[in-house]
């Protein structure tokens, strides 16, 4: 059964990928409409979460313009985005004890809903759910999420003694709610994987 009290919540934006589609180098840095997309996440997560840390496995001096707790995968292996939703969970634990909820963002979906934490909550006080994550027409988006760090242990466990990568993998063994936006005209979920979807997106803008 899902706590009553789902605040204060932390936030953690994912720039820990490795950005092979996309030729390499940092995902984050790539500019939009003269803002680079870890920019544009936490613009739009920060109103959203009580607190905000970044995730990503590089040179933490590079986010000192955010002004955020910078924090490296703590799991070895670039073990995908479950790694930096565990990550997430052990800082929050550790800093801010008293957030039960971790919330987690993407950085590679410019369009993501400025209402999808108190989407989650919403979801989560009304039906009994362990997780709430997000979905847009028939494709769920697992990587924005709200997660109890209660289930730090489960999810370690899983990725350190049964080397589990895939979060549907690792979703499936919960009770998740799905917290559903329409597809059209545009998916507010649409991420950048490839030089053709940063083109996609150029164009929308």
């Amino acid at each position: 059964m899902v706590a009553i009290n789902l605040a204060p919540v932390v936030g953690v934006v994912m720039a820990g990928g490795l950005s092979r589609r996309m030729g390499g180098g940092d995902k984050f840095d790539i500019e939009l409409a003269g803002k680079t997309l870890l920019e544009i996440t936490v613009e739009r997560a920060k109103p959203q979460v009580d607190y905000v840390v970044i995730n990503a496995n590089v040179d933490a001096q590079r986010f000192d313009q955010f002004g955020l707790p910078v924090i490296a995968d703590c799991v070895e292996g670039f073990a995908g985005p479950l790694a930096g939703i565990l990550t997430g969970m052990h800082w929050a634990r550790e800093q801010h004890p008293e957030c039960e909820w971790l919330a987690s963002f993407a950085c590679d979906t410019p369009f993501f809903p400025t209402d999808i934490v108190a989407r989650f909550q919403s979801a989560l006080r009304e039906k009994s759910g362990d997780i709430a994550c997000a979905k847009s027409g028939s494709q769920l988006h697992p990587v924005f999420g709200l997660w109890p760090t209660r289930l730090y242990d489960d999810l370690r466990h899983a990725l350190v003694e049964q080397d589990l990568r895939r979060m549907g993998a690792w979703l499936n063994r919960h009770n998740y709610l799905e917290v559903c936006y329409d597809d059209k005209p545009v998916d507010p979920f649409f991420n950048l994987n490839t030089p053709e979807d940063l083109k996609k997106v150029q164009e929308l803008i």
